[in-house]
């Protein structure tokens, strides 16, 4: 192989031709938004959406500020800034591979505990965008009421110490103060999280912190900030050797390149209080229905991933390709969106729920997109009562099946015991891993020690149907294992079918 280009600005002009990069002067552009939370998906996503743009000759004043606020950050700021914060994506199509470098951002924030530098850029009237990808569980939400969690350790010392935040959203707070007083005007505050009304979501966050500590500034930001919702889709591995490898094979030394699917979907309410770039003109939709493509995606790609990813690693499937490639789990997966939780979703412009559940089937089976089934089972007390308990409890509302969504949390319940079927133990991956792992050791005897947690469940242990189901599956999983509860679950949707089809009055 020839030798390695290291990236950045000047090496730009001797990377091979067969790797697309930018076409603009980046040295001309200026700053427009500040981001935090600089993960792969955003730079698989937002900036490359910006960065088509930006190739057209558009929006060169809407550069992208990179910003931390927590030390774990600081690795990958270093990653970055030394390469002058261009990524290399790469594509990931199984009949080929390409590779595209993209510069949309020109630069990221020092992390600093008070958060200072953020609060400072934040004040910067050139910005006129503050977008967040801080996962879904970041957005302090108590899990049972909903409502912004005042009572947080967090958001307590925000409340009490704003001009030296923790949190991103008692900087937004602070930054906005400074703009109020120097009559700089407001910002638009973007939530790229998988959240349903994640606009609404950051708007409470926002507000409620604002309130505790100046309700002047909370009502002042109530009436000039906008924060639109959006619906973000991109499948976006975790980079680690194989992805370096990858950009290695372009000739690249890139040290935290970006590999993903080839699908991406941005759908957005267009309410930008100080204006925003034509997103349009590189595909991305507005709209006044961004709930219907919500409910569409979180309920059965977002909740899909839930139902298989579990099983997963239970059998020790490295990928989520692998566990399409499995029969059981891939028919569970059809079988529990298409009969579950299709029935609660509504369909979208040009696509029907049960199309849209064939698309994601397809992108799930991508034997190129190596995404682990770690990635997709992190945090499972943020995604399990995001995405699949709305959809137990619509059943439950409506008297449809939930069998199959019963044996879907038994599945996670399983997991959380913390060994896979084969012996061997699968390492921490839920922020409150040790208390999930008790309940499930306990719930091995007594399986509603599980649904007990209130905090994941509120009060659906006292649901009979759903309580007696759930019991069901757990049992057999530990009895019988993962394939005999899968093989059950088919057969019971099976004979329901037949059973439907043949008394269809």
């Amino acid at each position: 192989m020839d030798e390695l280009i290291p990236l950045s600005d000047a090496t730009l002009s001797t990377i091979p031709s067969r790797v697309t990069k930018p076409r603009y002067d980046r040295s001309a552009l200026t700053p427009g938004i500040v981001h935090i939370g600089v993960g792969n998906f955003h730079r698989a996503h937002q900036a490359w959406y910006l960065h088509r743009l930006m190739q057209d000759g558009h929006a060169h004043d809407w550069a992208i500020i990179g910003a931390g606020v927590r030390p774990y950050d600081a690795a990958m700021r270093d990653k970055l800034v030394a390469q002058d914060c261009l990524t290399t994506l790469v594509e990931l199509n199984p009949s080929k591979t390409s590779a595209e470098i993209v510069g949309s951002m020109t630069g990221y924030l020092p992390i600093a505990a008070d958060n200072a530098p953020l609060i400072q850029q934040m004040a910067d009237p050139a910005i006129r965008i503050v977008a967040l990808t801080v996962t879904e569980g970041g957005y302090y939400i108590d899990p049972v009421t909903k409502e912004f969690d005042r009572r947080h350790a967090d958001i307590q010392h925000d409340a009490q110490h704003p001009e030296t935040p923790k949190t991103a959203f008692g900087a937004m707070v602070a930054g906005l103060k400074l703009r109020r007083d120097q009559g700089h005007g407001p910002f638009t505050g973007l939530s790229c999280d998988n959240l349903l009304a994640n606009g609404q979501i950051l708007r409470q966050t926002v507000l409620g912190l604002a309130r505790l500590s100046d309700p002047n500034l909370a009502d002042w930001i109530d009436a000039n900030c906008t924060f639109p919702n959006s619906m973000v889709d991109c499948i976006v591995p975790a980079t680690g050797s194989r992805e370096i490898a990858l950009a290695r094979e372009f000739g690249l030394d890139d040290k935290a390149p970006v590999s993903h699917e080839t699908f991406r979907q941005w759908v957005l309410e267009d309410r930008f209080c100080a204006g925003r770039p034509e997103w349009e003109k590189v595909g991305a939709t507005f709209t006044d229905n961004v709930h219907g493509y919500e409910m569409m995606k979180l309920r059965l790609l977002n909740a899909g991933h839930q139902v298989i990813a579990n099983a997963g690693e239970i059998l020790s499937l490295s990928t989520i390709a692998d566990c399409m490639a499995h029969p059981l789990i891939s028919a569970m997966f059809s079988k529990v969106l298409k009969d579950e939780i299709v029935p609660h979703v509504s369909a979208v412009p040009k696509m029907t729920p049960a199309q849209y559940v064939d698309l994601i089937r397809s992108r799930f089976s991508n034997p190129a997109v190596l995404d682990t089934t770690r990635r997709v089972a992190f945090d499972g007390s943020s995604r399990h009562t995001g995405f699949v308990l709305p959809a137990i409890e619509d059943g439950l509302e409506n008297g449809t099946p939930i069998e199959g969504l019963a044996l879907v949390e038994a599945l996670w319940a399983r997991m959380c015991e913390g060994s896979r079927e084969d012996g061997s133990r699968i390492e921490t991956n839920d922020p409150y891993w040790s208390q999930r792992t008790d309940a499930a050791q306990n719930a091995r005897l007594r399986p509603l020690a599980w649904l007990e947690q209130s905090d994941v469940y509120g009060d659906l242990a006292a649901n009979a149907r759903f309580a007696t189901a759930f019991e069901h599956w757990l049992g057999r999983i530990w009895s019988d294992g993962c394939e005999t509860a899968l093989r059950e679950y088919l057969q019971i949707a099976q004979t329901a079918t037949a059973r439907s089809a043949s008394n269809p009055g």
